[in-house]
């Protein structure tokens, strides 16, 4: 008995030192974030209740409580932003899934032909966001560019595919389902190694069809996994920033004008800082509720398999 009580007091003092020890090694990370981004976040949240502009000498911020906040309301450019922010974020995702779902079932193998084609359509995704629109800016250009050069050979007479209202918008959407559908196919074709092969060969031995298969066994394993890669694209959709600015700066007038984009011009380009960080606020705060409702989505679907 007396073996047994040091024993557990062994357990218990071993369990204190390692959680000392964790929270030792965690001390120097969380003062570093605390510095990088806390600190920064609640200034932005103080400084959303005053009018400031940076670029007035000695300028001192001036208190309007909610104005800012209120601003957004009426703000119609503001408006525009979003709706074209939401409408890139839900189409491109879209189309990001389903190619790299499609692509992830094609390259599902451990031969070495699928691990070359793997690494081939891995490019794009470690290119650099900036390098990427510097690139397909020149090969969309009207005049120069090689896309035209390529479509004249079909007889299609040359697009102005960054210039024009009508094409901008889709420009941007398919330069980002280019570069990052290459990372759904990794985290798909991974989900897709981990699917229970008893239960495919017993479908499939019972004569049940591709389609069947896909729609009754393997969509519904993978569903909180595409769960997860919807929300981490659609919330990092809602970021863009680089491409874009590279490509258009929002244009044609504010054809492809983001929120980030629109949010980087108020503060950094009309000086406004308290509006620059109101805006900022809700963004961050609109995002978070967002991954928490996705985060819900994906637990309900892992209680039901």
């Amino acid at each position: 008995m007396a073996n047994r009580k040091k024993h557990v007091q062994k357990n218990i003092r071993k369990s204190k030192s390692d959680k000392a020890a964790s929270w030792l090694f965690l001390t120097p990370t969380m003062i570093f974030l605390g510095v990088t981004a806390l600190l920064p976040l609640l200034y932005s949240v103080y400084l959303s209740f005053f009018k400031m502009k940076l670029n007035l000498p000695n300028a001192v911020p001036e208190f309007v409580g909610l104005s800012n906040y209120i601003r957004m309301l009426t703000d119609e450019a503001l408006h525009v932003s979003t709706l074209n922010t939401l409408l890139f974020a839900v189409v491109s995702v879209t189309l990001e899934v389903l190619v790299g779902l499609f692509v992830a079932m094609a390259l599902c193998s451990d031969k070495m032909w699928a691990r070359i084609i793997t690494s081939i359509f891995l490019i794009p995704m470690i290119m650099a966001p900036v390098a990427v629109g510097t690139l397909w800016r020149m090969m969309l250009d009207s005049t120069t560019g090689v896309i035209n050069y390529l479509l004249s050979f079909l007889g299609i007479p040359s697009i102005t595919w960054l210039s024009s209202t009508k094409t901008a918008m889709i420009a941007v959407i398919l330069v980002n389902v280019w570069q990052l559908a290459p990372w759904v196919t990794i985290i798909c074709a991974a989900g897709l190694k981990a699917l229970p092969q008893d239960s495919l060969e017993a479908a499939s031995v019972d004569g049940a069809s591709n389609g069947v298969i896909f729609r009754k066994i393997v969509l519904p394993y993978i569903a909180p996994l595409l769960t997860i890669v919807v929300m981490l694209r659609f919330v990092d959709a809602f970021k863009v920033f680089d491409t874009v600015y590279v490509m258009t700066n929002g244009g044609p007038g504010n054809a492809t004008e983001m929120l980030p984009n629109y949010i980087y011009k108020q503060g950094l380009k009309f000086f406004d800082a308290g509006y620059s960080a109101a805006l900022a606020i809700v963004f961050v705060v609109i995002m978070t509720l967002v991954t928490v409702g996705f985060l819900k989505m994906r637990d309900r679907m892992e209680a039901q398999i």
